[in-house]
């Protein structure tokens, strides 16, 4: 039986301590602030993180070098004869093609899998925690692969948002539409399926925000994911943007609305978060290796 690592970047939310008990490798996406190289979860926190937003820093996000990928590669497949790699969405980043061409080259040539399952933050988070199951069950690199490209579309995340400076700022609304949705409390809800991240809703306060996000996850199991919550294959996840105490308090609610179904909860991705601000809060579902 072969030896298997699972790589994965960090936009899935694993923190180098967790990937130690799971066995796992972690790839520090970077950021630049002001100019400056900042790795998360190494030298940059999400404290750190929303600090420099909330000043208003030059904070932009890259994509791991192709040095610094194949480092890691060269380090796992010291110890392991092949290695699945799961990355961020190719929707949201450039990094998956990139890991794709390389492995495609000697000494990866049949020996690195990329997974291109186009999830992000606690999604991809699940897609690490199968891996790791399957790994465990003797799986091979390519049979791993293939699950998690086969799957991943069954999943879904919904993400409301504090403020709206963030998506005036990437030029997804227009400065007078931000001015006018401010003024009125406007709440964006977003929705991430696959590689897209479209509008879905709106409302007047956070509260009434939330409540869709719900009534959403709601149609989600009751319609697409009918069947897959049946065999008790489907997890929830909650995540936020720097808001921990508020987040608690989101994932009591979010448990109370789906009573026996236990939430799982991280901060979103710093990826993620670049683009939406601090405050954000998100409601995730994602199929689970059962």
């Amino acid at each position: 039986m072969k030896k298997v690592a699972i790589v994965a970047d960090s936009n899935c939310g694993i923190t180098k301590e967790e990937a130690k008990k799971l066995g796992i490798y972690i790839l520090p996406y970077p950021f630049y602030i002001d100019g400056k190289l900042y790795l998360e979860g190494v030298d940059l926190t999400q404290e750190m993180f929303f600090e420099q937003l909330e000043r208003e820093a030059d904070v932009n996000t890259s994509q791991p070098s192709p040095a610094d990928l194949m480092d890691m590669w060269d380090k796992a497949l010291k110890e392991h004869d092949e290695l699945v790699y799961i990355c961020l969405s190719s929707g949201l980043s450039a990094s998956c093609e990139t890991a794709m061409v390389l492995a495609g080259d000697s000494p990866y040539d049949g020996k690195v899998f990329v997974v291109n399952n186009q999830r992000v933050s606690v999604t991809q988070y699940q897609s690490v925690m199968d891996a790791v199951v399957l790994r465990d069950r003797g799986w091979d690199g390519a049979q791993i692969r293939e699950y998690l490209e086969d799957t991943k579309m069954d999943s879904s995340i919904y993400i409301t948002l504090e403020t709206l400076k963030y998506l005036k700022k990437g030029g997804r609304i227009t400065p007078a539409a931000a001015a006018v949705g401010t003024i009125l409390n406007l709440k964006p809800v977003l929705q991430i399926q696959g590689e897209k991240l479209d509008a879905y809703s709106k409302a007047r306060g956070k509260a009434k925000a939330k409540k869709i996000m719900l009534e959403a996850m709601h149609k989600e199991f009751e319609t697409r994911f009918a069947d897959l919550c049946e065999k008790g294959e489907m997890t929830l996840h909650a995540a936020y943007a720097g808001n921990r105490e508020e987040a608690e308090e989101w994932r009591k609610e979010i448990e109370a609305e789906f009573p026996g179904m236990e939430c799982h909860m991280d901060p979103l991705s710093l990826t993620v978060s670049c683009h939406i601000g601090y405050g954000a809060l998100a409601i995730a579902c994602a199929r689970r290796v059962i």
